[in-house]
Parts: C-alpha cells; sequence; structure tokens
C-alpha cells in the first residue's frame, strides 16, 4: 500500500447564529454531519467563558445549515445536565449517529456535580430537539476513568467499533471496543495505537472522527499532546478491521496559529469529519472557544 499524506489546504471559520444564552457561551466539540437531503446538522458543546460563574461545563446544542459554514440553532440546548447526579455537571462531547430509520443517536460526556468525574452517556430521539436520555454507554471504571468523545463505526458484518478516550496514568489514552449494537454491550479490544516518545503526541491522546470512504485504509483525525497538554491534530490510518496500523503522521497536520502570551491556551480538537461533493471538511475547535473547519487533501 502506497504511502499516505494528508496537508490542509484552507481553513474557514465556523459561525452559530442563535439565542443569547448560547451567544454568551463559548463552543467547542462542533460535531458536524450531512443529511440526506443535503443541510448539514450540528451539534456542539457551549461552556461558560472563562471568567464567568462555572454554572456547569457545558450544554449540548444543535442547529442546521445549508453551506457547512454558517448554522442556525435551535431556539434551546437538545441535552441539559442532570437530572441524576453522574451527569448533573455538565454535557460534553457530542458524537451524533443518525439510523438507517431516521432517528438519531448521541454518544455524550455526562460530567458530576464535582466536575471532575464523567463517563460516556447516550440519548436517542426522532429528532434532534426530542431526545431522550438512555443511561451510560461506557462505563469508567478503576483502570479507565473518564471515559468519553466517541468515535463509532459500523463495520462491514454490521458489528459496531466505539473509540474513546479514557484517562490512566495521568493521561489520555484512546481505547477501542466492539459490540452488537449502539446500545452495547462493548468488549475491549487490543489499545489501537499510543504515544510516541520524542515526538508531538508523546503525552496525551484523545479519539478524532474516522474517514471512511476507502473501506481498506479508514483514517483517524486524532487529538495528540505533549505533557503539557498543548494539543494538535493528526492521523492515522488503520487497516480495513481499524485494529492495526498501516500508517501514521509524523508531524501534526494542524496546529493552533501562534500566540503572544505562552500562557494562553494552546489547543487544536478534532471533532468530525464531512465528506461534500470529494472534498474533505474537518470540523474542529481552537483555544477551546470558537469553531473553524479545514478543508484536507489527501495524498
Amino acid at each position: 500500500m502506497s504511502r499516505l499524506d494528508c496537508n490542509i489546504e484552507a481553513i474557514e471559520p465556523v459561525t452559530l447564529n442563535g439565542p443569547p444564552i448560547l451567544a454568551d457561551r463559548d463552543l467547542m466539540s462542533p460535531y458536524v454531519w450531512r443529511e440526506p437531503d443535503g443541510r448539514f446538522g450540528i451539534m456542539v458543546r457551549a461552556v461558560p467563558r472563562l471568567g464567568t460563574e462555572l454554572i456547569d461545563t457545558g450544554l449540548i446544542w444543535a442547529g442546521w445549515s445549508r453551506d457547512g459554514r454558517s448554522f442556525d440553532m435551535l431556539d434551546a440546548p437538545s441535552i441539559v445536565p442532570g437530572p441524576d447526579e453522574p451527569e448533573s455537571g455538565g454535557v460534553e462531547d457530542p458524537t451524533v449517529l443518525r439510523m438507517e430509520d431516521g432517528s438519531y443517536v448521541v454518544y455524550y460526556t455526562g460530567v458530576a456535580s464535582d466536575h471532575a468525574h464523567g463517563e460516556m452517556f447516550y440519548a436517542s430521539g426522532p429528532s434532534v430537539d426530542a431526545l431522550v436520555k438512555q443511561g451510560i454507554a461506557l462505563a469508567s471504571t478503576k483502570s479507565m476513568g473518564n471515559t468519553k468523545e466517541a468515535t463509532v463505526s459500523r463495520a462491514a458484518d454490521g458489528t459496531w467499533r466505539l473509540f474513546y478516550e479514557y484517562a490512566a496514568d495521568n493521561a489520555s489514552r484512546v481505547g477501542l471496543a466492539t459490540g452488537q449494537g449502539v446500545a452495547g454491550p462493548w468488549t475491549e479490544q487490543p489499545t489501537p495505537f499510543e504515544p510516541r516518545d520524542d515526538s508531538w503526541d508523546n503525552w496525551h491522546l484523545s479519539t478524532g472522527p474516522l474517514l471512511m470512504d476507502e473501506p481498506d485504509r479508514p483514517i483517524m483525525f486524532y487529538n495528540g499532546a505533549t505533557h503539557d497538554a498543548r494539543w494538535r491534530i493528526g492521523w492515522v490510518a488503520f487497516d480495513r478491521y481499524c485494529r492495526t496500523v498501516v500508517d501514521r503522521c509524523i508531524q501534526p497536520l494542524l496546529t493552533p496559529p501562534p500566540v503572544d502570551d505562552r500562557t494562553a491556551t494552546d489547543i487544536a480538537f478534532a471533532a468530525s469529519v464531512v465528506l461534500e461533493d470529494r472534498k474533505i471538511w474537518l470540523y474542529y475547535s481552537l483555544e477551546d472557544r470558537k469553531l473553524s473547519r479545514a478543508l484536507v487533501r489527501r495524498a
């Protein structure tokens, strides 16, 4: 198989038009998908701005767009914290599946009231404004804490793959599990890839979106960081079963623009990828407060 390469051809801001409560928040984790009618859907985490009262760690808001750049958001959030304690502190990191019958399944992180512990939950419903919480999708354990950041795909044999981020040994790691349906139960698989010594991703790893248009070589646009949590976006290519790495970037695909203040938030974090007329659009957040998308060229 030939050597893979990915490059950024263009970067565009992503804007949301919505009610004042949304406009007053920072934005993270833009999960974007295409509808059969050509519209772009989005679910995003809306976070209290730095310096304001931390009421919650996030609300999840949905909206629609025709061009994939400017989204008209709903009047109210689609997923809110609570009422149960395990997710009373906030909701984060939406991942949207549009099912064959037109309904939706949304994986998300539920954060406890201490704002320090969370695990992966899911909700489902006939539309993004009529979701019903279904409970825990993947629980945290003593060795696998804070399960979150779901990336979900269906294999050719009908089984499901769930990539996720978890906490272990004071670092973020990527795990993989397989199941018979969107609700699991999930069976742990070998770790799909590890941090690399003396590299930009030598400490933290987090899941990112899968590009599945070439089934024999799926590509994950993953998130990696050094010990000081300066996050960058890279890519890793798998075999068709997503169990063996066949290629991986050397340098980051996407790095945040330079800032004058070294103490400023220095994060680029991939959330979703969309194909539009053979164009690859990678959606991500910058500085944990604003949204962008990048046009990726695959060589």
